[in-house]
């Protein structure tokens, strides 16, 4: 659920919507780490000015943590 919101999310706001790819990693049962890969010119337009972009999409997926109860960390790396 987590991964095909941020996929369809993320390539409405970037240029090259083609390079988003999104991995999700299971450190315990109740954390996962989320890492969304983009083009390196897109990166800005993910995190946001003052950081908006990405804690926004944190909010939506922290949403998520009610339904299934494990906690997300986000990063933006370029792919």
């Amino acid at each position: 659920m987590v991964k095909e919101f941020l996929l369809s999310y993320t390539k409405l706001l970037v240029n090259n919507p083609e390079d988003i790819s999104v991995e999700i990693t299971e450190v315990d049962e109740s954390f996962d780490e989320v890492t969304i890969f983009a083009n390196t010119e897109d990166i800005g337009k993910l995190i946001g000015k003052k950081g908006k972009m990405i804690n926004s999409i944190k909010t939506v997926i922290s949403g998520c943590k009610a339904k299934d109860g494990k906690n997300y960390r986000v990063n933006v790396k370029e792919a």
